[in-house]
């Protein structure tokens, strides 16, 4: 972003200063051909305020010292000169700005009381010849003049101060902002990946172990041909919904309008009954069990997890756990959905001791958390990022995920299942 302009054009205001101080020091000429003065005189005035105006060049530098030089030429000058010049008190306040603007506030105040206490000396000291330069009104003047000099470098610095903040705020704003973008394109690249995963693993999953029944079917009994047939009936069927739910992804991902976008492919618990059906086909002996209070209406988040959930798990069982059977049971609770699926296959071999999950309760570790043993799916494949992606799933919606190998009714048999249950709050999303 632009900076922000901390002070107004200088070009402008140094072309005013010159022209101003060109008039001035005509003005000074003229006066001093009207009263005429010796020479050696008339060049130690030219010298004072030649040496009072040029010492402003290095204000910015040493404010301090060049202020309290100006104040030491305008107190030699003034008292023993027959008019008064306006370029060395203009110098001195100058100066006197710049102190004040640099936020040397006891300073700027010290000198003006100084620029005060040398006017009074002056009119009061003697030689003046009872008349006086300055009067009472005008040493009125004079103060606030020199006050308001000390209050306008004041709010000059004031200003300069809330400009430079209201800058750093902005680039922090921007900073922070850049952040923010770069973190929320990781984040969706994370969900693109979770739901290209889930949406084309499971399909192409069925496809690839229909495609292995037909082979072995074809070799070892080639005169079946209805089963043949069917058989690739479900390999057609499965490609079919493969490319269907791609091209909604890929529908998702290539839609301009950000807020008329839906965030995922319409998928819900009403197509749970779909994947059971499809696991099914490709040989698991699946089924579905309802219970609770089905009908009450799901938030379309919860409804997709619950999907994903079952949909990575099914091909979880149909991939890797060598189960014959499985069952999927989706719950209705007054304030979540509960799904667990369970099957009988062979579980986590290795890591029966971590996620375990006895007979009508959870594991005791949550899927996805350190030393679960869920960096690896059922049968030790790579399907844990699966796992991943339901735990990550369950916890974006106030709710939590648990898988693990299941032990027999003792809880003390060897593993006879795997099994992954999650709990969906129907009313927080964390998005």
């Amino acid at each position: 972003m632009p900076p922000i302009a901390t002070s107004a054009p200088r070009r402008p205001v140094r072309l005013l200063a010159a022209a101003v101080v060109l008039a001035l020091v005509g003005l000074n000429a003229y006066r001093m051909t009207v009263i005429p003065q010796p020479w050696p005189r008339m060049a130690l005035d030219w010298a004072l305020v030649a040496a009072g105006c040029g010492a402003l060049y290095w204000r910015r530098r040493r404010p301090v010292p060049v202020a309290l030089a100006v104040l030491l030429c305008a107190a030699v000058y003034y008292p023993a000169n027959p008019y008064d010049s306006p370029l060395p008190v203009i110098a001195f306040a100058v100066a006197l700005y710049t102190v004040a603007a640099e936020g040397r506030m006891t300073a700027a105040v010290t000198l003006a009381v100084l620029a005060m206490l040398a006017v009074g000396y002056g009119e009061l000291a003697p030689g003046q010849g009872g008349g006086r330069h300055v009067d009472d009104a005008a040493m009125v003047l004079l103060t606030g003049w020199l006050f308001g000099v000390i209050a306008a470098g004041h709010a000059q610095r004031s200003r300069q101060a809330y400009l430079r903040e209201v800058e750093q705020r902005a680039v922090a704003a921007e900073r922070e902002k850049e952040v923010r973008a770069r973190q929320s394109a990781v984040e969706e690249r994370l969900r693109i990946a979770r739901e290209l995963h889930d949406v084309i693993g499971h399909s192409l999953s069925l496809i690839n172990v229909q495609s292995g029944a037909v082979l072995h079917r074809h070799t070892k009994r080639p005169g079946e041909t209805r089963e043949l047939v069917a058989a690739l009936e479900a390999v057609r069927a499965g490609s079919r919904d493969a490319l269907r739910e791609l091209r909604a992804t890929l529908g998702v991902l290539r839609q301009a309008d950000e807020e008329a976008a839906p965030t995922a492919p319409a998928a819900g618990l009403e197509d749970v009954g779909a994947l059971v059906e499809r696991a099914s086909a490709a040989g698991l002996d699946a089924r579905l069990v309802t219970e609770g209070l089905p009908g009450r209406p799901v938030p379309p988040q919860v409804g997709l997890a619950a999907y994903r959930i079952v949909q990575e798990s099914l091909t979880n069982a149909v991939r890797h756990s060598g189960a014959r059977r499985a069952v999927v049971t989706v719950r209705h609770e007054e304030d979540a959905v509960r799904v667990r699926i369970e099957d009988d296959g062979h579980g986590v071999p290795g890591e029966a001791a971590q996620g375990d999950a006895a007979p009508g309760r959870e594991g005791p570790k949550e899927a996805g958390s350190a030393g679960d043993g869920s960096d690896r799916g059922p049968g030790g494949s790579a399907a844990g990022s699966g796992i991943e992606g339901m735990a990550e799933r369950a916890r974006a919606l106030g709710g939590g995920l648990t898988a693990g190998n299941v032990r027999g009714e003792d809880g003390k048999g060897g593993v006879r299942g795997y099994r992954v249950e999650a709990r969906l709050p129907l009313g927080k999303s964390a998005r």
